[in-house]
């Protein structure tokens, strides 16, 4: 029988994956959780969705990443829930003892309950979204080829909704893909009348970003075509048209839902722990308020310090921080040091809209352009977990530059049984 304290990590994103990488041969027994067998980086699925990137090329074996671990174990299973008073998380594949418990199993799509975008627009939060998104853009064009006149206005409009640096960089690949790659795979059709809208509620697309970034970012997706309508509120969706809030219309077969996420609850967790959003409520140390062995990390954290009195950002550097400090208090704990708070230092936000164009915001200054294309492409790499997957990368964007075309146009559609 093991005398180590056994941590439960339940989600393998930044949070979990980095919690558990650096809890690795320490005196602790890590069980790590997660639905997928894999690690999803989810900054470039808009890639693997406009097939510019393979989807193993962002995923990667979460038992490869341990291989060489002595404490750290892997179990794929849903969690159903947590039995708080017994510490024990119930899943799908049996039950499991904590001391300590860290949920980081990140956050789903927002569709602000509006129950007919969430039956017929396309999310993009999982490599197996992305790939089911990519079949319905390829799938489309092929369509476009047999396509009544009636019908081909609702096949050649791309909405997009959500102008962060998701629905930005989706709509950019959208437009580079009308642009270069269309007319070379379709000569026999026109496709100049392929319309990409980015649709954003607020004022401003990339909202917490720099005026010049925001502004430099819109210039270059209308440079490639893109219609970019701020203020502007989807109310309803049928799978055909688009209704505005203020009444227009837009018919489209091909909705991208960018425009938000919410948190994943865990059963057996005291409501009162939950605030908007449906994010955690911890404490500088990332405890749940009120259950001293229970932690949340990342997006589904929500922790208010003096620099950031409405909580954090959701975005991968906080979650990794974050872990990172946890971590690091687990260690404190086994040896009776003083456990440390935690506060985010913001290195700065990128967003690429297509080749050569790109913004980047640093704490004192931001750029545009070139330097800021190669700036997110190097950062991007940078946090790819393996050589084999850097390397991937690196040459499918360089393919992509030269050629300015990708040969991962394949409709993979899963087998049906008859």
């Amino acid at each position: 029988m093991t005398t180590k304290k056994r941590i439960i990590i339940i989600g393998a994103g930044f949070a979990g994956l980095r919690l558990a990488q650096d809890l690795e041969n320490t005196d602790y027994d890590v069980l790590l959780i997660d639905r997928n067998n894999y690690h999803q980086f989810q900054p470039l699925m808009y890639q693997v969705a406009t097939a510019r990137l393979e989807p193993a090329s962002i995923s990667f074996p979460l038992r490869k990443v341990f291989q060489h671990s002595k404490n750290v174990r892997i179990r794929i299973a849903e969690v159903q829930k947590v039995e708080t008073e017994q510490q024990i998380v119930q899943t799908s594949i049996g039950a499991f003892e904590y001391d300590h418990l860290v949920i980081a199993f990140g956050c789903t799509t927002n569709y602000f309950g509006n129950p007919s975008i969430e039956k017929f627009a396309f999310p993009m939060k999982s490599v197996p979204e992305a790939i089911q998104l990519r079949n319905q853009i390829l799938q489309t064009f092929e369509d476009t080829l047999i396509a009544s006149a009636d019908d081909l206005p609702a096949l050649l409009n791309f909405v997009v909704v959500g102008g962060g640096p998701t629905g930005v960089e989706l709509a950019g690949a959208l437009a580079e893909m009308k642009k270069n790659i269309l007319p070379k795979d379709y000569p026999d059709k026109d496709f100049s009348k392929l319309t990409i809208y980015l649709l954003e509620g607020s004022p401003a697309i990339l909202g917490p970003m720099s005026p010049d970034s925001q502004k430099m970012s819109r210039i270059y997706l209308e440079q490639l075509g893109v219609i970019v309508k701020t203020d502007t509120i989807v109310s309803q969706y049928d799978g055909t048209n688009v209704q505005l809030q203020s009444g227009a219309i837009i018919p489209s077969k091909n909705v991208i839902w960018a425009a938000g996420i919410i948190g994943n609850t865990l059963n057996g967790l005291p409501e009162s722990t939950i605030t908007r959003g449906n994010r955690y409520v911890v404490n500088r140390k990332s405890n749940i308020i009120g259950l001293n062995n229970i932690y949340a990390l990342g997006d589904v954290a929500y922790m208010e310090t003096p620099k950031y009195p409405k909580g954090h950002p959701q975005v991968a550097s906080v979650a990794i921080e974050q872990a990172k400090i946890l971590a690091n208090n687990f260690k404190s704990l086994l040896k009776g040091r003083t456990l440390i708070d935690y506060e985010y230092h913001d290195k700065g936000s990128m967003a690429t809209i297509g080749k050569r164009k790109a913004v980047v915001d640093l704490p004192k200054f931001s750029f545009q352009g070139r330097l800021a294309w190669l700036t997110w492409m190097f950062i991007h790499l940078m946090l790819i977990l393996s050589v084999k997957n850097k390397l991937s990368i690196f040459v499918n964007w360089m393919f992509s530059y030269f050629n300015n075309d990708s040969t991962l146009r394949v409709l993979l559609k899963p087998a049906v049984k008859k």
